[in-house]
Protein backbone atom coordinates (compact mmCIF):
# COMPACT_ATOMS: atom_id res chain seq x y z
CA UNK A 1 0.00 0.00 0.00
CA UNK A 2 1.73 3.58 -0.70
CA UNK A 3 0.28 6.74 0.96
CA UNK A 4 1.03 10.45 -0.63
CA UNK A 5 1.78 12.61 2.54
CA UNK A 6 1.10 16.39 1.90
CA UNK A 7 2.30 18.87 4.53
CA UNK A 8 2.32 22.88 4.28
CA UNK A 9 1.74 23.91 7.55
CA UNK A 10 4.41 26.02 7.78
CA UNK A 11 7.48 27.30 5.14
CA UNK A 12 7.69 24.21 3.47
CA UNK A 13 6.08 22.37 0.69
CA UNK A 14 6.52 19.13 0.84
CA UNK A 15 5.56 15.92 -0.47
CA UNK A 16 6.70 12.21 0.31
CA UNK A 17 5.08 8.60 -0.77
CA UNK A 18 5.83 5.78 1.92
CA UNK A 19 4.74 2.30 2.04
CA UNK A 20 2.75 0.22 4.67
CA UNK A 21 6.47 -0.94 5.71
CA UNK A 22 7.47 2.40 6.60
CA UNK A 23 10.07 2.88 3.22
CA UNK A 24 9.93 6.06 1.89
CA UNK A 25 10.14 5.95 -1.86
CA UNK A 26 10.26 9.75 -2.38
CA UNK A 27 10.75 12.93 0.28
CA UNK A 28 10.52 15.92 -1.90
CA UNK A 29 10.63 19.35 -0.31
CA UNK A 30 10.92 23.13 -0.96
CA UNK A 31 11.97 25.45 1.92
CA UNK A 32 11.15 28.71 1.63
CA UNK A 33 14.12 29.94 4.13
CA UNK A 34 15.63 32.50 1.57
CA UNK A 35 11.81 34.22 1.37
CA UNK A 36 11.56 34.77 4.90
CA UNK A 37 15.14 34.73 6.49
CA UNK A 38 15.26 38.90 4.91
CA UNK A 39 12.51 39.50 7.57
CA UNK A 40 13.75 37.36 10.88
CA UNK A 41 10.71 35.12 10.34
CA UNK A 42 8.10 33.35 8.78
CA UNK A 43 5.81 35.61 7.20
CA UNK A 44 2.26 34.03 6.64
CA UNK A 45 1.37 35.72 3.01
CA UNK A 46 4.83 35.05 1.48
CA UNK A 47 4.56 31.27 2.70
CA UNK A 48 0.90 30.77 1.52
CA UNK A 49 1.69 31.77 -1.97
CA UNK A 50 4.81 30.84 -2.22
CA UNK A 51 2.76 27.22 -1.78
CA UNK A 52 0.84 27.85 -4.27
CA UNK A 53 3.75 28.01 -6.77
CA UNK A 54 5.72 25.29 -5.77
CA UNK A 55 3.01 22.62 -4.11
CA UNK A 56 2.72 20.89 -7.89
CA UNK A 57 5.63 20.72 -8.43
CA UNK A 58 6.96 19.33 -6.00
CA UNK A 59 3.92 17.00 -5.85
CA UNK A 60 4.94 15.77 -9.30
CA UNK A 61 8.51 15.74 -8.27
CA UNK A 62 7.93 13.50 -5.56
CA UNK A 63 5.77 10.72 -7.21
CA UNK A 64 8.25 10.81 -10.17
CA UNK A 65 11.29 10.35 -7.55
CA UNK A 66 8.92 6.98 -6.43
CA UNK A 67 9.04 5.96 -10.10
CA UNK A 68 5.17 6.20 -9.78
CA UNK A 69 1.82 7.81 -11.42
CA UNK A 70 -0.66 9.22 -9.22
CA UNK A 71 -2.94 6.39 -9.78
CA UNK A 72 -0.81 3.52 -7.81
CA UNK A 73 -1.19 5.60 -4.62
CA UNK A 74 -3.46 4.06 -2.03
CA UNK A 75 -4.39 6.68 -0.15
CA UNK A 76 -3.50 10.36 0.47
CA UNK A 77 -2.57 12.16 3.62
CA UNK A 78 -2.52 15.90 4.60
CA UNK A 79 -1.70 18.29 7.21
CA UNK A 80 -5.06 20.22 8.54
CA UNK A 81 -3.51 21.70 11.72
CA UNK A 82 -2.52 23.25 13.31
CA UNK A 83 -0.10 25.89 11.43
CA UNK A 84 -0.40 28.87 9.41
CA UNK A 85 -4.01 28.69 8.30
CA UNK A 86 -3.23 29.92 4.87
CA UNK A 87 -0.53 27.48 4.18
CA UNK A 88 -2.14 24.60 5.17
CA UNK A 89 -5.21 25.68 3.27
CA UNK A 90 -3.38 25.61 0.14
CA UNK A 91 -1.74 21.54 0.72
CA UNK A 92 -5.16 20.93 2.11
CA UNK A 93 -7.17 22.05 -1.34
CA UNK A 94 -4.61 20.34 -3.54
CA UNK A 95 -4.58 17.35 -1.73
CA UNK A 96 -8.62 17.61 -2.03
CA UNK A 97 -8.76 18.08 -5.63
CA UNK A 98 -6.41 15.50 -5.84
CA UNK A 99 -8.94 13.04 -3.87
CA UNK A 100 -11.47 14.31 -5.62
CA UNK A 101 -10.48 13.42 -8.99
CA UNK A 102 -8.84 10.13 -7.75
CA UNK A 103 -11.44 8.77 -6.00
CA UNK A 104 -8.73 7.58 -3.34
CA UNK A 105 -9.19 8.20 0.36
CA UNK A 106 -8.15 11.04 1.94
CA UNK A 107 -7.12 11.28 5.77
CA UNK A 108 -6.95 14.51 8.14
CA UNK A 109 -3.60 14.48 9.80
CA UNK A 110 -2.58 16.58 13.40
CA UNK A 111 0.82 18.34 12.76
CA UNK A 112 1.84 17.52 15.80
CA UNK A 113 1.11 13.63 15.44
CA UNK A 114 3.06 13.60 12.07
CA UNK A 115 6.08 14.51 14.44
CA UNK A 116 5.31 11.73 17.17
CA UNK A 117 5.05 8.90 14.20
CA UNK A 118 8.49 10.09 12.33
CA UNK A 119 10.05 8.39 15.45
CA UNK A 120 8.36 5.20 13.20
CA UNK A 121 11.09 5.21 10.44
CA UNK A 122 13.99 5.04 12.90
CA UNK A 123 13.34 3.07 16.10
CA UNK A 124 11.49 0.12 17.41
CA UNK A 125 8.85 1.44 19.82
CA UNK A 126 8.17 0.35 22.83
CA UNK A 127 4.90 1.38 24.47
CA UNK A 128 3.99 3.68 26.49
CA UNK A 129 6.95 6.68 26.41
CA UNK A 130 6.74 9.97 26.77
CA UNK A 131 7.34 12.26 24.05
CA UNK A 132 8.98 15.54 23.87
CA UNK A 133 8.00 17.81 20.62
CA UNK A 134 10.11 20.79 20.30
CA UNK A 135 10.25 23.23 17.30
CA UNK A 136 10.01 26.74 16.10
CA UNK A 137 5.90 26.51 16.33
CA UNK A 138 5.06 24.27 19.39
CA UNK A 139 6.71 22.40 22.65
CA UNK A 140 4.37 20.06 24.29
CA UNK A 141 4.72 16.96 26.11
CA UNK A 142 2.32 13.72 25.77
CA UNK A 143 2.59 10.06 26.78
CA UNK A 144 1.95 8.18 23.96
CA UNK A 145 0.26 5.04 25.17
CA UNK A 146 0.09 3.17 21.36
CA UNK A 147 0.06 5.09 17.97
CA UNK A 148 -3.38 7.25 18.02
CA UNK A 149 -3.63 7.06 21.68
CA UNK A 150 -2.26 10.22 23.21
CA UNK A 151 -2.20 12.55 26.27
CA UNK A 152 -1.10 15.88 26.79
CA UNK A 153 1.24 16.31 29.70
CA UNK A 154 2.32 19.85 29.18
CA UNK A 155 2.83 22.83 26.65
CA UNK A 156 4.65 25.83 26.33
CA UNK A 157 2.86 29.01 27.67
CA UNK A 158 4.06 31.17 25.32
CA UNK A 159 6.97 31.30 22.83
CA UNK A 160 7.50 27.90 21.59
CA UNK A 161 11.50 26.95 22.22
CA UNK A 162 12.02 27.19 18.51
CA UNK A 163 10.72 30.62 18.62
CA UNK A 164 13.19 31.29 21.21
CA UNK A 165 16.02 30.04 19.43
CA UNK A 166 15.09 32.31 16.59
CA UNK A 167 14.42 35.31 18.47
CA UNK A 168 17.93 35.31 21.01
CA UNK A 169 19.26 34.94 17.38
CA UNK A 170 17.63 38.08 15.82
CA UNK A 171 18.45 40.00 19.36
CA UNK A 172 22.19 39.04 18.53
CA UNK A 173 22.17 40.28 14.65
CA UNK A 174 22.62 36.59 13.84
CA UNK A 175 20.22 35.62 11.15
CA UNK A 176 17.60 33.64 10.45
CA UNK A 177 16.82 30.76 11.40
CA UNK A 178 18.18 30.98 14.52
CA UNK A 179 18.37 27.16 16.03
CA UNK A 180 21.90 26.25 13.45
CA UNK A 181 23.41 29.45 13.84
CA UNK A 182 23.64 29.03 17.61
CA UNK A 183 24.29 25.92 17.47
CA UNK A 184 27.12 26.55 15.64
CA UNK A 185 28.08 29.13 17.60
CA UNK A 186 27.70 27.58 20.67
CA UNK A 187 30.14 24.75 19.48
CA UNK A 188 32.94 27.60 20.04
CA UNK A 189 31.97 28.73 23.65
CA UNK A 190 31.37 27.87 27.05
CA UNK A 191 28.53 27.32 29.10
CA UNK A 192 29.51 30.18 31.78
CA UNK A 193 26.73 32.18 31.77
CA UNK A 194 23.74 31.72 34.47
CA UNK A 195 20.53 31.74 32.83
CA UNK A 196 17.27 30.61 34.16
CA UNK A 197 15.88 27.38 33.29
CA UNK A 198 12.36 27.51 31.91
CA UNK A 199 9.17 26.84 34.28
CA UNK A 200 10.79 24.78 36.64
CA UNK A 201 8.28 23.97 38.51
CA UNK A 202 7.82 20.03 40.21
CA UNK A 203 5.08 18.42 39.30
CA UNK A 204 4.39 20.70 36.89
CA UNK A 205 5.16 19.55 32.70
CA UNK A 206 4.15 22.56 31.32
CA UNK A 207 6.69 25.13 29.43
CA UNK A 208 7.55 28.54 29.36
CA UNK A 209 10.35 30.13 26.85
CA UNK A 210 9.62 34.22 27.74
CA UNK A 211 11.68 34.47 30.76
CA UNK A 212 14.80 33.10 29.48
CA UNK A 213 14.27 35.12 26.34
CA UNK A 214 13.80 38.26 28.65
CA UNK A 215 17.16 37.29 30.02
CA UNK A 216 19.28 37.43 27.59
CA UNK A 217 18.29 40.67 26.43
CA UNK A 218 18.65 42.10 29.68
CA UNK A 219 22.56 40.27 29.96
CA UNK A 220 22.92 41.86 25.92
CA UNK A 221 22.13 44.76 27.19
CA UNK A 222 24.00 44.95 30.44
CA UNK A 223 26.79 42.99 29.81
CA UNK A 224 30.40 42.59 28.04
CA UNK A 225 30.57 38.83 26.76
CA UNK A 226 31.43 36.52 24.23
CA UNK A 227 28.69 35.42 21.67
CA UNK A 228 29.52 32.04 21.49
CA UNK A 229 29.55 31.95 25.44
CA UNK A 230 25.59 33.37 25.25
CA UNK A 231 24.87 30.62 22.70
CA UNK A 232 26.28 27.81 24.71
CA UNK A 233 24.94 28.88 27.85
CA UNK A 234 21.32 29.72 26.19
CA UNK A 235 21.31 25.89 24.29
CA UNK A 236 22.28 24.47 27.76
CA UNK A 237 19.79 26.37 29.44
CA UNK A 238 17.33 24.91 27.32
CA UNK A 239 18.18 21.39 27.13
CA UNK A 240 18.68 21.44 30.81
CA UNK A 241 14.60 22.21 30.41
CA UNK A 242 13.77 19.43 28.38
CA UNK A 243 15.77 16.69 30.84
CA UNK A 244 14.02 18.20 34.03
CA UNK A 245 10.03 17.94 32.26
CA UNK A 246 11.14 14.29 30.70
CA UNK A 247 12.51 13.48 34.03
CA UNK A 248 9.23 14.17 35.98
CA UNK A 249 6.92 13.55 33.31
CA UNK A 250 8.74 9.66 33.13
CA UNK A 251 9.07 9.78 37.42
CA UNK A 252 4.87 10.49 38.01
CA UNK A 253 3.84 7.89 35.05
CA UNK A 254 6.40 5.20 35.82
CA UNK A 255 7.35 5.28 32.36
CA UNK A 256 10.73 4.66 31.18
CA UNK A 257 10.92 5.10 27.31
CA UNK A 258 11.22 8.35 26.37
CA UNK A 259 11.48 10.20 23.05
CA UNK A 260 12.54 13.51 21.37
CA UNK A 261 11.19 14.99 17.89
CA UNK A 262 10.28 18.29 16.17
CA UNK A 263 12.70 20.54 13.95
CA UNK A 264 14.61 21.26 17.29
CA UNK A 265 15.70 17.66 18.11
CA UNK A 266 18.04 18.25 14.88
CA UNK A 267 20.23 20.58 17.65
CA UNK A 268 23.10 18.10 18.27
CA UNK A 269 24.32 19.29 21.67
CA UNK A 270 20.20 18.85 22.61
CA UNK A 271 20.37 15.38 21.05
CA UNK A 272 23.22 14.28 23.10
CA UNK A 273 22.57 16.02 26.08
CA UNK A 274 19.66 13.81 26.26
CA UNK A 275 21.16 10.58 25.36
CA UNK A 276 23.64 11.17 28.27
CA UNK A 277 20.68 11.56 30.45
CA UNK A 278 19.20 8.52 29.26
CA UNK A 279 22.09 6.45 29.47
CA UNK A 280 22.70 7.20 33.02
CA UNK A 281 18.91 6.86 33.91
CA UNK A 282 18.56 3.18 32.28
CA UNK A 283 15.78 5.02 29.98
CA UNK A 284 15.64 4.22 26.41
CA UNK A 285 15.76 7.46 24.01
CA UNK A 286 13.71 7.34 20.78
CA UNK A 287 15.13 9.94 18.11
CA UNK A 288 14.22 10.29 14.44
CA UNK A 289 17.04 11.37 12.01
CA UNK A 290 17.28 14.56 11.61
CA UNK A 291 16.34 14.72 8.20
CA UNK A 292 12.98 13.77 9.31
CA UNK A 293 13.07 16.02 12.39
CA UNK A 294 12.23 18.86 10.83
CA UNK A 295 8.66 19.55 9.37
CA UNK A 296 8.37 16.91 6.50
CA UNK A 297 5.64 14.87 4.38
CA UNK A 298 7.24 11.54 5.05
CA UNK A 299 5.87 11.39 8.32
CA UNK A 300 2.40 12.57 6.95
CA UNK A 301 2.17 9.82 4.90
CA UNK A 302 3.36 7.86 7.67
CA UNK A 303 0.48 9.04 9.73
CA UNK A 304 -1.90 7.98 7.06
CA UNK A 305 -1.03 4.56 7.01
CA UNK A 306 -1.46 4.31 10.46
CA UNK A 307 -4.70 5.75 10.53
CA UNK A 308 -5.69 3.54 7.55
CA UNK A 309 -4.54 0.43 9.47
CA UNK A 310 -6.94 1.52 12.60
CA UNK A 311 -9.92 2.01 10.54
CA UNK A 312 -11.62 -0.44 9.17
CA UNK A 313 -13.42 1.47 6.64
CA UNK A 314 -11.40 4.20 4.09
CA UNK A 315 -12.15 7.75 4.80
CA UNK A 316 -14.34 9.02 2.42
CA UNK A 317 -13.70 12.10 0.45
CA UNK A 318 -15.24 15.32 2.66
CA UNK A 319 -15.83 18.59 0.65
CA UNK A 320 -16.67 19.92 4.80
CA UNK A 321 -12.44 18.82 5.78
CA UNK A 322 -11.34 22.67 6.67
CA UNK A 323 -7.97 23.89 7.79
CA UNK A 324 -7.25 24.51 11.68
CA UNK A 325 -4.56 27.02 12.91
CA UNK A 326 -5.34 25.68 16.33
CA UNK A 327 -6.24 21.93 16.70
CA UNK A 328 -5.99 19.39 19.59
CA UNK A 329 -4.41 16.57 18.92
Amino acid sequence: MLSLGIETSCDETAVAVVDNNFNILSNELYSQIKEHSAFGGVVPEIASRKHIEKIDIIANLSLEKAGIKVKDIDIIAVTVGPGLIGSILVGLNFAKGLAYATKKPLYPIHHIEGHILSLLFDNNLDFPFISLVASGGHTNLFLVNSIGNYTLLGKTLDDAAGEAFDKVAKMLNLGYPGGPIIEKLALKGKNCIKLPQSFIVKENLNFSFSGIKTSVLNFIKNNSFKIEDLCASFQNSIAETFIFKLQEASRIFGVKNIALAGGVSCNSFIRNKISEFAKNTGKKLYLPSKSLSTDNAAMIAAAGISKHSRDSINFPFDFTLNAKSRLNI
